[in-house]
């Protein structure tokens, strides 16, 4: 009993220790103290400020620009959605105005894919790599679609590269078989065909419903075919 309240007695003298050092310190240092909070509470007033009253208008500002683009983008004028029309601004234009916006980063996703659909695979590429997303859907497109710049520009291992993490980025019915069979197929082109069998059959097994899975039943026979 006499040990216990010994060391309990021990520990009451060590907080008080510290506690003592704390408020040295802190005496000690108040100046400095002082500037350091004052500094974080104007930095995140500033940042309040510029996301509110600079950072939000031009947002706003830049949706409304890239309103007709995105039109001439869905219709497949993509010359005219990159450039604009002279009347209009084109996704260039949002990515050199409107730079630091969510519209500007989205803008290089469809100027990467214009870009790919006009033929243009380097330029395709330098945008799409600039694009950042974590949407379930627009990630793996992107991804996909620097996949197919690469294998037009004959560039056939890094391709496939891209379609793996596409399909591995999200597990969806609508993007992940797509990209699975663009893999496999590319796979089977380079005669890895144990390969390009697995990932046919696992579209078959995971994905049966979507447009891939419905035909895969040829392209499994097909690969079996050449391993026998």
């Amino acid at each position: 009993m006499a040990k216990n309240k010994t060391q309990q007695e021990d520990n009451l003298q060590e907080l008080e220790s510290a506690l003592t050092k704390t408020e040295r310190f802190i005496e000690n240092n108040q100046n400095m103290i002082t500037y350091i909070v004052g500094g974080i509470i104007l930095v995140v007033i500033l940042f309040l400020g510029f996301s509110k009253f600079y950072l939000q208008p031009k947002e706003d500002e830049a949706l409304s620009q890239m309103f007709m683009a995105e039109n001439y983008f869905e219709k497949d004028s993509f010359n005219l959605a990159i450039n604009g029309d002279g009347n209009y601004l084109g996704f260039l234009d949002i990515i050199d105005d409107y730079g630091v916006t969510k519209s500007a980063n989205r803008a290089k996703y469809y100027t990467g894919i214009s870009y790919l659909h006009l033929g243009q695979y380097e330029n395709a590429l330098d945008y799409l790599k600039g694009f950042k997303s974590d949407d379930l859907l627009l990630s793996p497109v992107a991804e996909g679609a620097q996949g197919d710049a690469l294998l037009e520009l004959g560039e056939a291992d890094d391709a496939l590269k891209h379609y793996i993490k596409a399909y591995s980025l999200t597990d969806n019915n609508l993007t992940t078989p797509v990209y699975m069979m663009k893999a496999a197929s590319l796979l089977e082109t380079m005669d890895e065909l144990e390969d390009a069998l697995s990932l046919y059959e696992e579209i078959k097994e995971k994905y049966p419903t979507s447009v891939e899975g419905t035909n895969i039943d040829k392209f499994i026979a097909r690969v079996k075919l050449k391993l026998s």
